[in-house]
């Protein structure tokens, strides 16, 4: 008895730090315990009263001791208070951890409520402790980023790297983020091949618990590809192998490429590159055993090492197609196929035979035709047959159309591109169409692509046009310098999908020192919802033409042109359209008085004087209406219209003026431009041909006064004819003056070209043909946005009527005994070349000099001028010019610059080697 009741009483201890106060559950036992040593001492009553009655009552036992107290409860949670809260509320604290009031505490519970506050990252440090039940949090809450900051980074500026770490100003400080950042920005280096860069994280403290994060970069110098070295290769030499690999070893011939830095991305993409071009050359069986990439001990420099076999050479065995399509006959297209018996095996033609006859399936509706290819290598006779298995999959129809993400743009401007109708059998050619025009539109996301989705059968198919708008509303203000135009403003304002129809409106002017011109247009594509296109055009334009004279620029005409043009286009098929259209202009073309006119008669009248302007430009002056009548046949399958890589464009046009106005013509122009792509090399071919020719139907009687206007004429040279200078080709008139012999001899011409006044006078007929070769740079080049380009140009312009020329050495005028004047020519012998005399020209006087043709020559055109006019470049003997050149999309704006050569050109054209145009937007 005395035993039971020492257990059951006996007091716990504990630690007081942790918690030491008796448990709810021993206090529940001790209670258990009593009850039954109670039950016990009832059940022992009758058995102790018998015991009694048989024997003598014994002496009386001491009384009972007293009970004990109640155990002590300091593990139970009383209260829970927070120490060293700054920004958190106690709170939000305490809504972090599990420690409740009336629960027990203990160490296990103390140190998962830590856990839980270490989890939020909110606090540098944290402590729990008990006192009797009253549990007390201290905190040490991180301190909030000031700000971040960067030093030493130059390669790598602030805008690259901020967005690419966790840590920002105002958020919480923790050294994990810092760590993570850390590995971070040196992750960025390395990207950038920058492989000893080091950063070193620093903090400082500021007040009301704030700090600034420094992060101190040092970059290195960036890691090169010093050595390219591959072992194992018989058939190939390293620089074969070398030559088809994107990285390449860091030389001097190579200092503005990217593509000498380590990556280790473009390290599998190499070894890639590898086996295709070994599969492609019938290496069936060629493998990379390894590629290791080992940093130099100075940390600058990389040394990669490829181990390659290379297996044997296979040819293609048996290729054929097994079709279980009903419109595709098996033995016709196996006769079709690219490859055959005995040709060295290609991996590439195979895949391209794949993708082929998946476009065939597609555009007889098969959307989900499977191609698979089966191969079956017979390594004996080294060689791989190969089967083109086309599966047995359901004709498909166009369900439904969806188009989605258009905020402004209306559905049907989207719609009406597509080629496609719901209900229509299913054409992969007709969905790629789409593509392009939609494409071609610039309203969205660009290489935009309308999405073929699983429709309620296996015969139908879905397609979702998922568009993301862009901006269409341009405002540009530009300027800039040109070697045609000098300095040029520019500004203009376009909508080019207006209220979301895809109408087009635009305003723009244009000032530079030789032309001005203010233009408002308005086109829409589908009039009243049908597929007819419309647009007008009004506009002025003043145009100052010019020549040269001893190299210097020199204004001549001023031509005013103010109109407007209207035009209304109808699709034939979908590449082609017929184009009408009409324009009115009324031209006023003029010279500067002061400058070209004189008294010529001496009469007192001033009028245009032939010796400073010309003939042919006094003859244009004046006010004259043009009404024009066009019509064009346009055909364009380009594939942008921006920067086409493949398609063509042809244009045929032909316009007549003569429907009411002054001018009277039929001119017709054509032009044709080819893109090809280049295989897979990044090369894009182009070939250009136009020409083009003017027939006058009004007669203007004079000798040597064309019937066709000066303003009317096609004029050929920089920029569409690169080599030349502007208005460079074609016919012109050179005009030299004579000088006095200090000898007393005849008069002494000047023949040196930079003294020799030059005009263009322009030309019936011209042809214009160009080859160009876009060359493809690394993609450190393709990100500045480099594109040069290698090209030839061939062209001419010839057909007008030769005006009349003078050649009066002495600057008299003199009449004979009939009043005739007398003119000065010079004596030619039998074989038409000048007489000399002492070495000097001899010349005649006559009343009737006779032109170079034959016929008959009229009087000076300017009495007393001492002056020679030279006729030169009338032929359509071809010019022929090569060179380079560079378009950059430059940080200031489009820069062209073409280095030319002359290869062929006629006595009086006019060479120019070097030509430029930059220009920038604000």
């Amino acid at each position: 008895m005395n035993a039971s009741s020492e257990t059951v009483v006996a007091p716990v201890h504990g630690n007081p730090a942790r918690g030491s106060a008796a448990a709810p559950g021993g206090a529940r036992r001790a209670r258990l315990a009593a009850l039954l040593c109670g039950g016990s001492l009832l059940a022992g009553l009758p058995g102790m009263a018998l015991a009694q009655e048989q024997a003598p009552a014994p002496a009386p036992s001491p009384a009972p001791a007293p009970a004990p107290a109640p155990a002590e409860r300091g593990n139970i949670i009383r209260s829970i208070s927070v120490v060293g809260a700054e920004r958190l509320e106690p709170t939000t604290i305490l809504s972090y951890i599990r420690l409740r009031v009336g629960q027990e505490y203990t160490a296990l519970a103390a140190d998962e409520a830590i856990k839980d506050l270490g989890a939020t990252e909110l606090f540098a440090n944290t402590s729990i402790r008990n006192d009797n039940g009253n549990v007390v949090i201290t905190v040490v809450e991180n301190p909030v980023i000031n700000r971040i900051v960067l030093e030493g980074n130059q390669r790598l500026k602030n805008d690259k790297i901020l967005p690419e770490i966790k840590l920002a100003p105002r958020q919480i400080f923790t050294r994990s983020k810092v760590r993570a950042d850390v590995a971070r920005i040196i992750e960025l280096y390395k990207r950038q091949g920058r492989f000893a860069a080091k950063v070193e994280p620093k903090l400082v403290q500021l007040p009301q618990n704030r700090v600034d994060i420094i992060f101190e970069i040092s970059e290195g110098p960036k890691s090169k590809v010093r050595q390219i070295n591959i072992l194992g290769n018989e058939k190939f030499s390293d620089g074969e192998l070398r030559g088809e690999m994107v990285t390449k070893q860091a030389r001097l011939t190579r200092f503005f490429s990217s593509n000498t830095s380590y990556d280790p991305d473009r390290l599998a993409f190499d070894q890639q590159k590898l086996r295709q071009f070994y599969l492609t050359n019938g290496y069936a069986d060629f493998r990379v055993v390894s590629a290791v990439a080992e940093l130099t001990p100075d940390q600058r420099d990389f040394i990669i090492t490829y181990v390659v076999e290379e297996g044997e050479r296979y040819t293609f065995g048996e290729v054929k197609v097994d079709s279980q399509l009903r419109d595709f006959d098996s033995e016709v297209m196996s006769a079709q196929l690219p490859m055959k018996t005995g040709d060295w095996y290609n991996a590439k033609t195979v895949e391209d035979t794949v993708e082929q006859l998946t476009e065939l399936a597609g555009r007889f509706g098969y959307a989900f035709a499977d191609v698979q290819p089966r191969f079956r290598r017979d390594a004996d006779k080294r060689q791989m047959n190969v089967t083109f298995l086309l599966r047995e999959a359901p004709r498909v129809y166009v369900e439904r159309i969806d188009v989605n993400g258009n905020t402004l743009t209306q559905d049907k401007v989207i719609r009406r591109e597509f080629r496609l109708a719901e209900g229509d059998a299913f054409n992969s050619l007709a969905v790629q169409r789409t593509n392009a025009r939609i494409n071609s539109l610039a309203y969205f996301q660009e290489n935009f692509e309308v999405k073929q989705v699983e429709g309620s059968a296996p015969d139908r198919i879905v397609l979702e046009a998922n568009v993301e708008e862009k901006p269409t509303g341009e405002l540009q203000f530009s300027a800039g310098f040109s070697s045609i135009e000098q300095f040029i403003l520019a500004g203009s304002i376009r909508q080019r999908n207006f209220r979301g129809r895809g109408q087009t409106v635009g305003l723009s002017v244009n000032y530079s020192q030789f032309s001005r011109s203010a233009q408002v247009s308005f086109s829409e594509p589908y009039i009243f919802d049908r597929n007819i296109s419309g647009g007008i055009d009004i506009y002025r334009r003043d145009f100052n033409s010019f020549n040269f004279t001893n190299r210097d620029r020199n204004t001549t005409f001023e031509q005013a042109t103010t109109g407007f043009s209207m035009r209304v286009g109808v699709p034939l098929t979908e590449y082609m359209a017929l184009i009408g259209s009409y324009t009115l202009n009324n031209d006023d073309v003029s010279l500067d008085e002061n400058q070209f006119f004189s008294d010529i008669n001496g009469d007192g009248v001033r009028e245009c004087d032939p010796l400073l302007a010309g003939r042919f430009l006094c003859d244009a002056l004046g006010t004259r209406l043009s009404s024009i009548l066009g019509l064009s046949l346009n055909y364009n399958s380009l594939n942008s219209r921006i920067r086409p890589t493949q398609g063509r464009s042809v244009t045929l046009s032909t316009e007549f003026a003569g429907l009411g106005g002054d001018v009277r013509y039929v001119r017709f122009r054509g032009r044709a431009q080819q893109f090809w792509r280049v295989g897979n090399s990044g090369f894009i071919f182009s070939l250009l041909a136009e020409g083009g020719t003017i027939i006058p139907l009004q007669d203007r009687p004079g000798a040597g006064v064309d019937d066709v206007f000066l303003t009317d004429r096609f004029f050929l040279g920089e920029p569409q004819f690169r080599g030349f200078a502007i208005r460079g080709v074609g016919p012109r008139v050179l005009t030299q003056a004579y000088v006095d012999d200090p000898e007393g001899g005849p008069p002494i011409l000047i023949t040196d070209r930079n003294q020799t006044r030059d005009d263009a006078i322009g030309g019936r007929n011209y042809y214009l043909g160009r080859a160009e070769l876009e060359i493809p740079l690394g993609s450190g080049a393709r990100e500045l946005g480099l594109r040069p380009s290698i090209w030839t140009d061939i062209g001419a312009l010839w057909g007008v009527e030769q005006p009349v020329l003078q050649d009066n050495p002495f600057g008299v005028q003199e009449r004979d005994a009939n009043g005739n004047l007398v003119y000065f020519t010079r004596r030619l012998d039998a074989n038409g070349q000048p007489v000399l005399i002492d070495g000097q020209p001899v010349f005649d006087r006559t009343t009737n000099p006779l032109a170079p043709d034959g016929s008959a020559n009229s009087p000076a055109i300017r009495p007393g001028s001492r002056i020679k006019e030279t006729f030169l470049g009338d032929s359509p003997s071809p010019r022929i010019t090569a060179g380079i050149g560079v378009n950059w999309n430059s940080p200031f704006g489009p820069f062209r610059i073409d280095l030319a050569q002359t290869i062929r050109k006629v006595p009086g054209d006019d060479e120019r080697r070097l030509t430029f145009n930059v220009g920038t937007q604000f």
